[in-house]
């Protein structure tokens, strides 16, 4: 392979990202090594990877907060896929909320690894070029409101604050990002939750829903997000930026 993908594993266990990083080679990748947080960003300067394999129970700085901290800076676009030795939903919840791609409980068997890596990487490469996310801006507004970029919350036309999960965020982020822009269901499981998206899957449908209540929209006569039968959503109200806090 004349460009080979370029993988990071970030694994205070020498033997384990030996292991990977051996096999992923094996395979035809590129494996670079770290064992903590600081190797990670100096790796990440130098040759920045197409993906990070990163470990959740990490010393010093756990991965939990090395993604949060990628998502908030220049690689933010770098996809993650999060290694944890806790086989809880709620570690694998935070970790998707953090901002990761995907994720896998150990044990695991190295060939799932690379299947995942290569999934996670088809699934970033499958959005349009023109799909990019925008740099950052304070503040966004559209209809009567207005979204803190930074502060991740929603201000009504009062200046009243609306909270927001971390999934409703990224999802009502995507839409502000790409208005009047037909967004499948696909698109948008990878652009804000980085699994595998099953055909059959409406998880998007119920946060789609949540963002609505949230806007005070509604399916029957939506203001903002309007549904197309068959191809997906579409987020019908200009967005501008805004000058900031009232």
């Amino acid at each position: 392979m004349e460009n080979p993908d370029h993988i990071l594993i970030v694994d205070d266990d020498r033997d384990i990202r030996e292991l990977i990083g051996a096999y992923l080679q094996k395979n035809g990748l590129r494996a670079s090594l770290a064992a903590n947080g600081r190797q990670m960003r100096s790796i990440v300067e130098d040759d920045t990877p197409d993906l990070i394999v990163l470990d959740l129970m990490l010393p010093g700085e756990d991965g939990l907060t090395l993604c949060r901290d990628l998502r908030a800076g220049k690689h933010k676009a770098i996809p993650v896929l999060m290694l944890t030795a806790r086989n809880e939903e709620t570690d694998r919840i935070i970790g998707l909320e953090m901002g990761a791609d995907d994720y896998l409980p150990k044990p695991f068997a190295v060939r799932e690894l690379l299947a995942r890596i290569n999934a996670v990487l088809r699934r970033t490469r499958m959005l349009p070029p023109n799909m990019q996310v925008n740099e950052s801006v304070p503040m966004l507004a559209f209809g009567d409101w207005r979204l803190d970029t930074v502060a991740r919350h929603l201000l009504d036309a009062d200046g009243t604050q609306v909270a927001l999960s971390g999934a409703e965020y990224r999802l009502l982020r995507v839409f502000l990002d790409h208005p009047q822009r037909v967004l499948t269901r696909d698109q948008l499981l990878n652009l804000t939750q980085g699994r595998n998206a099953d055909q059959f899957d409406r998880s998007i449908d119920l946060l789609v829903s949540r963002v609505r209540q949230r806007l005070r929209d509604t399916a029957r006569e939506p203001r903002y997000i309007k549904t197309l039968r068959s191809e997906g959503y579409v987020f019908s109200a200009a967005v501008t930026l805004a000058a900031g806090e009232p």
